[in-house]
């Protein structure tokens, strides 16, 4: 997209990660373009003023925190976390922060009584390890400190993740509870067709991910007779998808949502006027959009979500 070449005319060093995401190394650019604070202010206001869309943007050491911190600089800012104040940013946050800490580890870590990231990076690593498991408690307990080993890694062309856009959550225990499992369909589903509406794209192919407790992992896709952005139609054909596949007493790790053949908005032309309850549901996703933006992510949520 042209967002990502303002990226690349930074910098070569572009992780994609989705269709509205991704990192970038400016340490090669300092030189040319000024302190990393400088870069990152102008890429925002170049977006803002040639694309007329906002641009978070989190600068940080390493890309765990950077990615919290743009989460801070929404809807339309820029924050930065310095290497000595690392440890002040990150321990106040909500443990659901983490990466890789889905809204179900999150419960079962409250649970244990580790509420902030703060908690977790003072819990001895064997305890978090016996909790979620070795390689996630290792994790867990180094980003909760800052640490993080990932490096970039490129991408551009056809290996861009671009037409796609998905979320998937890993159950903190097990379960074959379907209630359980299509109510997480449903949180993921609003979580991506959230972020296709925001990119003004809709979507052609809906995906449905599962992974069992042996870490076997299955996908079935569906495509649709019309792109669509509504949460609701999204929903509906994932949880098609899983209930075709006949998994009563199946255990289930991990449930995924994803949604591809994105186009803009501008491209799809409606074969069919929208109904009064298409239409409907079309602008209740509108506007919940719009509170979400105003009052935070917990503002609005589908009343099958609350507990």
């Amino acid at each position: 997209s042209s967002v990502m070449e303002t990226f690349r005319q930074v910098t070569p060093v572009v992780e994609v990660i989705s269709l509205d995401e991704a990192f970038l190394d400016v340490s090669g650019s300092v030189r040319r373009l000024g302190s990393p604070y400088s870069i990152a202010e102008g890429l925002r206001a170049r977006i803002h003023d040639e694309q007329r869309i906002t641009c978070s943007v989190g600068l940080a050491a390493t890309v765990a925190t950077a990615k919290l911190a743009s989460r801070r600089a929404k809807p339309d800012g820029v924050v930065v976390v310095p290497p000595d104040a690392v440890t002040s940013f990150l321990h106040p946050l909500e443990v659901g922060e983490l990466w890789g800490v889905g809204e179900k580890t999150a419960q079962m870590l409250n649970r244990l009584g580790l509420i902030t990231v703060g908690d977790v990076a003072h819990t001895p690593q064997q305890t978090l390890q016996r909790a979620v498991g070795v390689a996630m408690g290792q994790q867990l307990h180094q980003l909760a400190w800052g640490q993080d080993r990932r490096t970039l890694t490129p991408r551009r062309g056809t290996e861009e993740p671009d037409k796609s856009v998905g979320a998937d959550e890993t159950f903190g225990r097990d379960t074959d509870d379907q209630e359980v499992i299509l109510r997480e369909v449903l949180r993921l589903t609003a979580k991506v067709a959230g972020r296709i509406r925001s990119a003004q794209v809709a979507a052609r192919t809906v995906t449905l991910k599962v992974r069992f407790s042996d870490f076997t992992t299955i996908t079935r896709s569906r495509t649709l007779a019309e792109p669509t952005d509504v949460t609701q139609e999204i929903y509906q054909t994932a949880a098609d998808l899983f209930l075709a596949l006949g998994l009563q007493r199946a255990r289930i790790r991990l449930v995924g949502v994803r949604v591809e053949g994105l186009m803009p908005l501008s491209r799809v032309q409606r074969q069919l006027v929208l109904g009064a309850r298409e239409r409907g549901w079309s602008e209740a996703d509108r506007a919940v959009d719009r509170a979400l933006l105003r009052f935070g992510s917990q503002a609005v949520r589908p009343a099958t979500l609350i507990t």
